[in-house]
């Protein structure tokens, strides 16, 4: 397998499948959907012609099959970003060049529900593993063309959507129950100060997935996030409505990413 010289050290450049992910040349698209949940992936890739399971491996689950005729890949990157960007590490080192993450997230702006889906523009990079490629001052930014082939999908389906920034994070619990944390008086008032902003929602992978997938290593990557509830509006998980609003919300994400593939592939050409 050729590597780009960037990948120098011994573990990049040892021959057959990659460490973690297990996935070997051959068994990637150029085309790749990053859902967290290795649970989510069988389902996503149902959406694929032929799909079949290539590799599972610590959170790693991953399946290849077409779409129209290009071959796509469902690869999940378990919970945060230090997970996330090893994914993408050794995607990218077997050839993969367009990744959209497909997640949940906790709506920050009262106009977003539980049901809602949200197409990210760009990161508030409140994690690590961003700072161990980039400086802070470095935006966390979407491609332009995934953002529009995203909103461009979400809008023929007819699926309420929002655009917009959202907040990555390291932590699910200091942002559900921020009450109960050493730092109260801190995780309140970001939490307000990004709401004043208009950033849109919490989530825990974005900001890696336009880091490290974008900025460092050069790929197109964009993110579509399921609205599962709203700290702010008083909107949770708390009844069957809500939950089969979120379960909706999931494959409605799933179904915006697959046509924004599709899209994709067809501007390229494919």
């Amino acid at each position: 397998m050729e590597l780009d010289p960037k990948y120098s050290s011994a573990v990049s450049r040892r021959p057959g499948p990659r460490e973690h992910i297990r996935c070997d040349v051959g068994d990637v698209g150029e085309y790749v959907l990053l859902p967290g949940d290795p649970g989510r992936v069988p389902a996503i890739a149902k959406h694929l012609d032929a799909a079949r399971h290539i590799a599972s491996s610590r959170e790693f689950t991953t399946y290849t099959g077409t779409l129209d005729g290009t071959p796509v890949t469902v690869t999940s990157t378990g919970i945060g970003g230090p997970s996330t960007a090893i994914a993408i590490e050794e995607l990218v080192q077997l050839g993969a060049r367009t990744f959209i993450r497909i997640g949940t997230c906790g709506a920050m702006h009262p106009d977003a529900h539980i049901g809602d889906l949200v197409v990210a523009s760009g990161a508030v990079r409140d994690e690590g593993t961003t700072r161990q490629y980039a400086p802070l001052e470095y935006p966390a930014v979407a491609s332009p063309d995934v953002v529009h082939a995203l909103r461009s999908a979400a809008s023929t389906r007819g699926l309420r959507h929002h655009v917009g920034v959202v907040h990555t994070t390291d932590s699910f619990y200091a942002q559900h129950e921020p009450e109960r944390m050493p730092i109260t008086a801190e995780l309140t008032n970001r939490h307000a100060t990004l709401g004043s902003l208009g950033v849109l929602c919490s989530e825990m992978e974005t900001a890696t997935v336009f880091v490290v997938g974008g900025a460092v290593l050069g790929r197109r990557v964009g993110s579509v996030l399921a609205v599962a509830g709203n700290r702010t509006a008083g909107e949770h998980l708390d009844s069957p409505e809500m939950i089969a609003r979120r379960d909706q919300a999931v494959q409605d994400a799933i179904t915006a990413a697959v046509d924004a593939v599709r899209l994709l592939a067809a501007a390229d050409g494919f």
